[in-house]
């Protein structure tokens, strides 16, 4: 019985899984349609990915934040 319920439980997550992979897939799906067809949905990836702009256009980049330093009480626990 205890057998059972183990690969019932196993049963369920895979099949929520699979839903949720399902899901992505489909996701990339609509994606890789409206990149084959929608000129407004190729030049968002091409500004994203491949950092290009308009003409006249000005893009400031903000620099990355800087890492945290460590704690007095993370040093204090070594």
């Amino acid at each position: 019985m205890v057998i059972y319920q183990q690969k019932h439980a196993e049963m369920q997550r895979s099949g929520v899984r699979s839903s949720a992979l399902q899901k992505e897939n489909n996701q990339y799906v609509d994606q890789i349609k409206s990149l084959k067809s929608d000129p407004a949905a190729i030049e968002k990836e091409a500004r994203e990915q491949l950092h290009y702009n308009s003409r006249g256009e000005v893009v400031y980049v903000a620099p990355d934040p800087p890492a945290k330093a460590a704690t007095d009480r993370a040093k204090n626990d070594k």
